[in-house]
């Protein structure tokens, strides 16, 4: 799924910011959208805070909502704590690992450097963003692309977590290992979204 709306607007109706401009109209204008947007929401019941913290989730990885149900049972299925599962699934997709490595500004950045082919894993070049890497896998912008503007404006402004190395040249990084829920920089609920998948 590729979401073509309003950032800024999606932004406020969920509370957090998924783009860097969305920051400073969050700041300016911390409540809804809309003509409505002002006035005092009403108590939100359990499954409106499930349904919220569900998309959350789904926006900061820009997936459909059948990817989200099929990540969740994939989880599901794995040893372990489900949420936890969940959210290692969707950290070590191609475009959000893109991301954190600060090669891209935005995951719909990042999922378009991906879509079309300026991103090479182990030497080869993957055009797939929803691509799962594994523990020890290298990834990197192809060396024709590293001239572009867009891929050096991200560069080197991010906080890259633990869980990435990057090479000297710093167009290249690896998974070094399968990423902690603590150091995943993810705001969302997730015994909520476990909750309103086992219903």
């Amino acid at each position: 799924m590729k979401y073509n709306g309003p950032k800024i607007r999606l932004s406020r109706k969920l509370g957090i910011t998924l783009t860097p401009k969305a920051q400073k109209y969050l700041e300016k204008k911390p409540y809804g959208p809309g003509m409505h947007g002002m006035k005092r929401r009403r108590r939100l019941t359990n499954y409106g805070r499930q349904l919220l913290e569900k998309q959350r989730l789904r926006f900061q990885y820009n997936i459909s909502e059948r990817q989200l149900r099929n990540y969740y049972k994939d989880a599901n299925a794995m040893k372990g704590v489900t949420g936890e599962n969940l959210i290692r699934l969707l950290e070590t997709r191609l475009d959000a690992l893109v991301l954190r490595a600060g090669f891209a500004r935005t995951i719909f950045a990042a999922r378009q450097f991906v879509s079309h082919g300026h991103i090479l894993v182990n030497g080869k070049r993957l055009d797939i963003p929803s691509a799962s890497l594994r523990e020890g896998d290298v990834f990197e912008i192809k060396e024709k692309s590293r001239k572009v503007r867009a891929f050096n404006e991200g560069r080197g402004v991010a906080t890259v977590p633990g869980y990435l190395e990057i090479d000297s040249s710093g167009y290249g990084a690896k998974l070094g290992y399968l990423p902690r829920r603590e150091e995943v920089p993810v705001i969302c609920e997730e015994q909520l979204i476990v909750e309103f998948y086992s219903r």
